[in-house]
């Protein structure tokens, strides 16, 4: 099991920046990918950001540029930093880890972006 904590959401005005973090706890062993996701209302969950366990990133073309995942391994903690936000950006944002197939979910946190 994996248990996901998130962090550092909030209400910003556009280009403005915020910080995401997440805390991973229980079985870490074998993880192969930490990602953050975000859905809006009415809409589907997209995936955002990802880094596998190599280090590599990806990101989805809408935050290319403006993004950025990190993690600090030693903590057990993943990041999103989000500079020049957009009223677009506004989301409920979620942390996911996929460990032996098997992908878990935090609870979500709000990120509000005011033109």
């Amino acid at each position: 099991q994996v248990q996901l904590v998130e962090s550092g959401g909030g209400s910003v005005q556009a280009g403005g920046s915020l910080r995401l973090s997440c805390a991973a706890s229980g079985s870490l062993f074998s993880v192969s990918s930490m990602n953050w996701y975000r859905q809006a209302p009415g809409k589907q969950r997209d995936l955002v950001a990802s880094i596998i366990s190599a280090g590599t990133t990806n990101y989805a073309d809408s935050v290319k540029g403006r993004f950025t995942i990190s993690r600090d391994t030693a903590k057990n903690t993943v990041y999103l930093q989000m500079n020049n936000l957009k009223p677009e950006d506004t989301a409920v944002y979620y942390c996911n880890v996929v460990r032996r197939a098997v992908a878990y979910w935090g609870q979500g946190t709000q990120v509000t972006v005011s033109s």
